[in-house]
């Protein structure tokens, strides 16, 4: 589940040799900071991986970032990156996407990846001492915790995050109430007991993602799927970029599929969740289809795609138009 801040420069470019000697000297300063917590997955293909925990006592959080650096990092394209942590789900990890997503937009042009690093360090030392705090709350001396609190021990608290909190020059967000989206809701498809249903919402800044997600989430029966699988796109004229994201939500690859299709229908500003109950039988391969069909379907209801059964007139007369028959 790579997030493409920025569009990647076309490959067949020559790298641009200001760009390889910067890239080259931060690999190198950040391969001597971080020992072997760096690791090179790739060199030719400028692919790399650290590892990063809270450095508190055990049980560390531990998150994994592999970086791909573009042909032309730092001076016009960001990093591609990918958040690997079982752990890191829904609300959490689009917050941390979006911490870092700021980051890059307000040093634009300039060796980030440091940055990156310790931003992702930060939040996971904030989520290990709001944990160690709410564990403390349990205790009988301190209180007594509501059967409300208990329901609500699952949700991260985004009030207490700090992230976000530099405003964003890629996706100014000039408002702190920003409303929640209108959510539709598509057909299910239920194949051999297993059903899936899709969510959609109109989205343009990352916050919005979370209120969507937070609020699809309020549902008892959503939240309680097997699996919730999303992705989104969002467009930004200015800038000529996107910002999209996916999350697997313990479906191997089905968030970078979904993604996948937004990004070949073109579709914008949109995020897109799919709920699957698992039945008790695998599908196997047909799950995948399932979820892209049913996503696809909300979308070609919702206008944000072309039905397939729909044509291009000049195509269909194409089609229609016969080869002569070689005569022999």
């Amino acid at each position: 589940m790579f997030l493409v801040v920025g569009h990647m420069a076309d490959v067949t470019h020559p790298e641009d040799a200001s760009d390889l000697q910067d890239q080259i000297e931060e690999v190198e300063a950040l391969s001597s900071i971080y020992g072997d917590e760096w690791c090179v997955i790739d060199e030719a293909s400028r692919i790399f991986c650290i590892r990063i925990s809270d450095d508190l006592e055990e049980p560390k959080l531990t998150v994994c970032l592999q970086i791909i650096l573009p042909p032309d990092y730092p001076s016009a394209a960001p990093p591609i990156y990918q958040i690997n942590a079982a752990w890191l789900r829904g609300l959490e990890r689009t917050e941390l996407a979006s911490g870092l997503e700021d980051l890059y937009a307000g040093h634009a042009g300039e060796s980030i990846l440091h940055l990156w690093v310790e931003r992702v360090r930060e939040f996971l030392v904030d989520k290990s001492r709001r944990s160690e705090t709410e564990e403390a709350s349990e205790e009988p001396l301190q209180g007594n915790v509501t059967a409300e609190e208990e329901d609500d021990e699952d949700v991260p608290d985004l009030r207490t995050l700090k992230l976000n909190t530099e405003p964003s020059h890629l996706f100014v967000d000039h408002s702190n109430d920003v409303e929640i989206p209108p959510i539709k809701h598509g057909t299910t498809i239920t194949d051999r007991r297993s059903t899936f249903q899709p969510h959609l919402a109109p989205v343009v800044t990352p916050k919005q993602v979370k209120l969507f997600l937070g609020k699809l989430y309020e549902n008892k029966k959503i939240s309680g799927a097997t699996h919730n699988i999303y992705a989104y796109r969002i467009y930004c004229e200015e800038k000529n970029r996107f910002l999209q994201d996916c999350e697997d939500d313990g479906e191997t690859a089905a968030g970078g599929r979904l993604l996948h299709l937004l990004q070949i229908l073109d579709v914008r500003n949109v995020a897109v969740v799919v709920s699957r109950w698992y039945g008790g039988i695998l599908l196997g391969p047909d799950r995948f289809k399932h979820i892209n069909n049913c996503a696809r379907n909300l979308l070609v209801e919702e206008g944000y795609a072309v039905s397939p059964s729909v044509r291009d007139p000049q195509d269909e007369a194409a089609k229609k138009t016969k080869r002569p028959k070689s005569k022999k």
